[in-house]
């Protein structure tokens, strides 16, 4: 009978091991959730920063002039023909729009 020994392998560091999954998470954080933050902070100073008279596109692609900030987080819209004002939720204001960029 032919009686084949397999000398076993020395065991490998196991930080080694979780390196290559430790990178990938890495790499992740940097390109992906650290400029979601970054823009959900943006974003937040944006709304926090609101004012009246400021022109704004909301996420439903309105564009109107800030008439009135309430205090339960809503905020009273004026858009055109003049005269109509639309209440609505402070988180749906997608943007700012610079008046200097209309012209």
């Amino acid at each position: 009978m032919c009686l084949i020994l397999f000398q076993s392998a020395p065991a490998s560091n196991p930080l080694l091991q979780f390196g290559p999954i430790l990178l990938i998470f890495a790499i992740f954080y940097f390109l992906l959730f650290m400029p979601m933050q970054r823009q959900k902070k943006k974003q937040q100073q944006m709304l926090a920063g609101l004012k009246t008279g400021d022109i704004v596109l909301t996420s439903g692609g309105i564009m109107g002039t800030v008439v009135a900030l309430n205090d339960d987080d809503t905020i009273v819209v004026r858009v055109k023909p003049e005269g109509v004002k639309l209440q609505m939720a402070r988180g749906s204001v997608a943007s700012l729009v610079n008046p200097e960029a209309k012209s």
